[in-house]
């Protein structure tokens, strides 16, 4: 019964890695290539590379040790590189800013 228990729970870990380096790999690729440069962060293609990489480790070879450094490397980019990328796009959502802010500030009809 103890085995069972630990097996269901090394299969969720398993599961809980695979999707945050699926959601991470889909967030990767939906970013602009310039706002990485502009970020000051790796290449588009570097982030796509490792978290492919990822994404086939984790439905493929089952070695835990690639799994978490996969983990790892998926943690890095949606804690330290989307933030950046986000602060850069613009992006973040409305946070104080009206419907007619544009990149300069709020937009005054020429008034």
């Amino acid at each position: 019964m103890l085995l069972t228990g630990f097996s269901t729970l090394v299969w969720l870990l398993y599961m809980v890695m695979l999707v945050l380096a699926v959601v991470a790999l889909f967030l990767a690729a939906t970013a602009r290539e310039d706002a990485y440069r502009a970020a000051d962060k790796q290449k588009k293609s570097f982030w796509l590379i490792i978290l492919g990489i990822t994404v086939a480790v984790n439905l493929f070879v089952p070695m835990l040790f690639l799994q978490l450094a996969g983990a790892v490397a998926s943690i890095v980019f949606l804690v330290d590189v989307r933030p950046a990328l986000r602060a850069v796009s613009g992006g973040g959502g409305r946070r104080g800013g009206s419907s007619s802010d544009g990149p300069y500030g709020p937009y005054n009809g020429g008034r």
